[in-house]
């Protein structure tokens, strides 16, 4: 027996295109819209399908899955498929903590999609367990992102250090730097020289640009702020 659904997706020629793939194999398709119209949530709500199927390209993107959120607060008999690219753990821990029953990639087959709808519909958890397996492994051994070199660089810094280098990423000179910062020029010198020593890097150019690289000037700026101007030099 076919399965009543909808289809929403970033895209509205994919979702146009999946209805009507699943319409020829004897499924009733509702409706196909875009969730970025706003109304989509609610044109869910209003029909209340079987199944939603809810594609999207960023699942760990902000905010990306409240309208699932909104769907399973005022329709919580409907289960939620989410179609996306091969996931993060925060995808798809963010998938099913927003309601959703299942994940699946979207270069799935249809009879891939077709098997998950069935499951969802049942009130299965629909996920392929290589996905789960990706997840996981990624878990245990997590690639590491340019931030996390940003805060493993800033925690060789003082905060003082800190501060010397926002400001010599925002191009002061060791006059500036001292009159800045209410301290000697010889002091100053020497923070900029240990700055420079625990990067690893050669000049004040190579120093702010590892900084903006990695995100530990924004994280530096953060730390120089809450350091004040009363800070020990």
């Amino acid at each position: 027996m076919g399965v009543r659904l909808m289809v929403v997706d970033d895209h509205r020629l994919l979702a146009e295109a999946l209805a009507s793939a699943l319409k020829l194999r004897g499924h009733r398709v509702l409706a196909a819209t875009a969730p970025t119209s706003g109304a989509a949530a609610e044109l869910v709500v209003s029909r209340a399908p079987e199944v939603c199927l809810f594609g999207t390209a960023a699942p760990a993107g902000p905010g990306v899955f409240d309208p699932i959120v909104h769907i399973k607060r005022e329709r919580p008999q409907v289960a939620v498929l989410v179609l996306g690219p091969v996931p993060s753990p925060r995808g798809i821990a963010a998938a099913f903590a927003a309601g959703a029953s299942g994940y699946v990639r979207h270069d799935e087959r249809i009879e891939g999609v077709e098997r998950a709808m069935v499951k969802a519909r049942t009130g299965e958890a629909a996920v392929a367990p290589q996905l789960l397996q990706g997840a996981f492994a990624e878990l245990l051994n997590p690639a590491a992102q340019p931030d996390d070199e940003g805060r493993r660089l800033l925690r060789m810094l003082t905060p003082r250090e800190a501060e010397v280098l926002v400001r010599v990423a925002d191009g002061e000179n060791t006059r500036l730097i001292a009159a800045g910062m209410g301290i000697a020029p010889s002091t100053a010198r020497t923070h900029v020289q240990r700055v420079l020593m625990k990067l690893g890097v050669g000049s004040r150019l190579e120093a702010a640009a590892l900084a903006a690289r990695t995100g530990l000037l924004d994280r530096a700026a953060a730390d120089a702020a809450r350091a004040g101007p009363d800070s020990l030099v």
